[in-house]
């Protein structure tokens, strides 16, 4: 048996593909928490600065109420996904 912490996490798998909007907004999020900006006022705020657009399609500004919505709405349409079609789908 492995003692590997991780192992777990080779059996992760997405219920869908993420959206080329969410994979660009993945990758932002990535580069902004590697500059050790965690505050999601800023992160917004570099988002905006970026030019990253909202997944949803939602116009306007980045905001930390925005962030936080675009991210909730993501994860509940991947929990969704898993739902009906579990992993490896």
């Amino acid at each position: 048996m492995s003692t590997d912490r991780t192992s777990p996490l080779a059996h992760q798998s997405l219920g869908r593909e993420l959206t080329a909007a969410e994979r660009e907004l993945g990758a932002a999020l990535s580069r902004i928490f590697a500059t050790g900006e965690h505050d999601f006022a800023a992160v917004a705020a570099a988002l905006g600065k970026s030019g990253v657009a909202r997944p949803s399609g939602t116009a306007g500004a980045w905001s930390a109420a925005a962030l936080e919505e675009e991210l909730s709405r993501i994860n509940a349409s991947l929990d969704q996904a898993y739902a009906e079609h579990g992993i490896g789908a």
